[in-house]
């Protein structure tokens, strides 16, 4: 029996993977072990919710029983889970329908919000902080450190505010809230969501920038761009063609962290505006104390953010061969 293969890159690759589909499987586990049970400390009674205060209380303890929430806490934690793992998320104590077809139905209008302030994020983040770090120590440096200093210090729902009172109120320009499917108009659905998208991303842009500000300045004083420009390249194409290239990889590592930062804030945000997605239903569900939809929704977010920040690491690795797998 000969000596055994040595690992090569892809035996790396796949090992590396596996690794991290199995840490986000137990970390899945434990946000839900800790939903279930925060849930459960939560004021209020399922069965008095679903047949008012003034029910029988033979009746009550009859629904009790039925649904099983006198069983022991771990026997209704493994219930709900095999339904979780099932796609039965249960049924919703205020809106009176499936969770599941809701949580997709609220989860599409979020992602198109969440999409839409990424996609303005980004858009002005690296311009402005690629021109940050060219000019270094000037005054183009300073404009745009106070503005990102700006943007991370004031919270998101006072950029709706605002936002409400210029564009909607002032200027009449776009709606102050409201949802439309963009099955049914991508204009009407653009025009709700515009406001909103700018709130949260106003924040996000705010921390990007100072993300690709301090990548690109690390980047332009290493030897190869000395090299590249020595060489008569064009201040253009070592900026933007190898700086940027380089300094790309940390920028999209915080652009994937901050999707938990967005599902965060959005529900706020989505009640200001009264955007109804999934930040608006996850609010409606603790106001209303609907024990069944906090548990779904808090859960389904928590896996959204895991499943993105692991795409996410993923192209990091594949965007930057420098980073060893392993």
């Amino acid at each position: 029996m000969g000596p055994a293969r040595p690992l090569g890159p892809r035996d790396t690759r796949l090992t590396y993977i596996l690794n991290r589909l199995l840490s986000l499987v137990l970390t899945l586990l434990l946000i839900s072990v800790i939903t279930f049970s925060v849930t459960n400390i939560l004021p209020g009674d399922v069965a008095m919710m679903i047949m008012g205060t003034q029910s029988n209380p033979e009746a009550l303890e009859g629904l009790r029983n039925s649904l099983g929430l006198n069983d022991p806490l771990v026997v209704q934690y493994g219930r709900w889970m095999a339904g979780m793992l099932s796609g039965d998320f249960g049924a919703s104590l205020i809106f009176k329908t499936d969770i599941g077809p809701l949580l997709v139905q609220k989860m599409t209008a979020s992602a198109f919000l969440v999409v839409l302030s990424m996609t303005f994020a980004l858009a002005c983040a690296v311009p402005l902080g690629v021109w940050a770090a060219v000019h270094r120590d000037r005054w183009q440096d300073t404009a745009s450190s106070t503005t990102s200093l700006l943007g991370v210090s004031l919270p998101d729902f006072f950029w709706g505010i605002v936002m409400i009172l210029v564009f909607a109120r002032w200027l009449g320009w776009l709606p102050s809230s409201g949802f439309v499917e963009p099955s049914e108009s991508f204009t009407g659905a653009l025009r709700h969501a515009l406001l909103p998208s700018l709130a949260l991303g106003l924040g996000l842009m705010a921390h990007l920038t100072r993300m690709t500000r301090s990548a690109m300045t690390g980047i332009l004083e290493q030897e190869f761009i000395r090299v590249a420009r020595a060489k008569g390249l064009s201040e253009g194409t070592v900026v933007w063609r190898y700086a940027l290239a380089n300094a790309v990889g940390p920028v999209i590592t915080i652009a994937g962290l901050q999707i938990g930062y967005l599902f965060g804030s959005i529900i706020v945000i989505e009640s200001l505006f009264g955007y109804t997605g999934m930040g608006w239903l996850t609010y409606q569900a603790l106001l209303n104390r609907d024990l069944p939809l906090i548990q779904a929704s808090v859960f389904v977010i928590a896996a959204v953010v895991m499943v993105t920040n692991l795409i996410v690491d993923l192209l990091y690795r594949a965007v930057d061969p420098r980073i060893r797998l392993g």
